[in-house]
């Protein structure tokens, strides 16, 4: 039998820190100002912890949806620092741990210095409700700092540890400060990222400064409208509607895909509204799926609808991809979110320059 060992033990760059010397480090609240959190809802009396969405309307969408609204996908704290170190103490719950999933996707922070990737807060696997670490961050020049929440963790608190002599002022703003708002499946919620900044969303909002709300429900994205009346009072700039791959069937997409549309332009006449076929074809039903979303956009555009675009998922991921942009031939790996960023920020580029 070979000898067990660990590879930490043998290379040190595989090591995830436990606990660091906090000395001459202050910590900050991000729920405090100067610093700002986009994507959430904030803690309160009810709800101690950072959510996607209403609590009650998640609850009463369904169970599932309920208990996914504590994961933070799409979470983010922006602010300005000039420190050279940062550290985070992060208390979470509802901790995602998969096979198939790295945990600094599901339970991880990242951390993007003048929109660049710099450091990632990647917790011990053996981590029971919280984590700390500490990461250099560059020179001592001013410098715009935001951090990615975790895709499939919740989060109860944040603090952010700076040198005690830095300066800490809020962040840049948005170019667009109204969100883009996706609503969709596992995919759309950020699996199989390997880092949260790396789902297409993030990746699309770094190049187009446009805010977002991740509203993307691993296996409980079911077209539902109660979910449709919640996302039709959001006050927002473009809807992605990436809704197909929670539906078990055809049928089922077909009864719901169209309602769920005319909800949301009800109550928005000049919403721009982006539909999205799934982007594999892992049950062989795409083209079926692929033409009832179509059909919602024809329709729409049949009535006089100017504001509605058509994206096919398959066509993103099959040409750019080729094969290689899934963990399993489902979910996208990093590569594969690359691949729809593209596909879609081309269509939400387009939209955003008609503003």
């Amino acid at each position: 039998m070979a000898e067990e060992f660990r590879l930490e033990d043998i290379d040190t760059n595989f090591v995830t820190a436990k606990n660091f010397n906090a000395e001459g480090l202050k910590f900050y609240n991000v729920l405090e100002e100067p610093f700002r959190i986009y994507g959430l809802i904030l803690p309160n009396e009810e709800n101690k912890c950072f959510l996607r969405m209403k609590k009650e309307s998640a609850d009463q969408t369904s169970e599932k949806v309920g208990r996914l609204n504590y994961h933070t996908a799409g979470g983010r704290v922006r602010f300005r620092t000039n420190s050279t170190k940062i550290a985070i103490l992060a208390s979470l719950n509802h901790i995602s741990r998969m096979s198939h999933f790295p945990f600094s996707g599901t339970a991880g922070f990242d951390v993007y210095v003048d929109g660049r990737f710099c450091t990632a807060f990647i917790p011990p696997l053996e981590m029971g409700e919280s984590f700390a670490s500490l990461k250099p961050l560059g020179d001592g020049v001013m410098k715009e700092v935001e951090i990615n929440f975790p895709l499939y963790s919740g989060v109860n608190e944040l603090r952010i540890g700076l040198e005690e002599d830095a300066v800490v002022l809020e962040g840049e703003k948005y170019a667009y400060e109204k969100p883009i708002v996706y609503y969709g499946s596992s995919i759309t919620q950020g699996a199989c990222a390997s880092r949260p900044g790396n789902t297409y969303e993030a990746i699309i909002a770094r190049k187009t400064s446009c805010d977002f709300i991740n509203l993307g429900f691993a296996g409980s994205a079911m077209g539902e409208k109660s979910m449709a009346e919640y996302i039709a009072t959001l006050d927002m700039q473009i809807f992605v509607f990436d809704y197909d791959f929670n539906t078990s069937s055809p049928a089922k997409l077909l009864a719901k895909h169209e309602p769920f549309f005319k909800v949301v332009r009800e109550a928005q006449p000049m919403l721009p509204i982006v539909m999205i076929t799934r982007p594999s074809d892992d049950c062989g039903e795409r083209e079926a799926r692929r033409e009832i979303i179509k059909r919602t956009y024809d329709n729409a555009k049949a009535s006089g609808d100017e504001n509605v675009y058509f994206i096919d998922g398959y066509e993103i991921m099959s040409e750019k991809t080729v094969g290689d942009g899934t963990v399993e031939g489902v979910h996208p790996n990093d590569y594969g979110f690359r691949a729809m960023a593209e596909g879609i920020g081309a269509v939400i580029q387009e939209i955003l320059q008609k503003y």
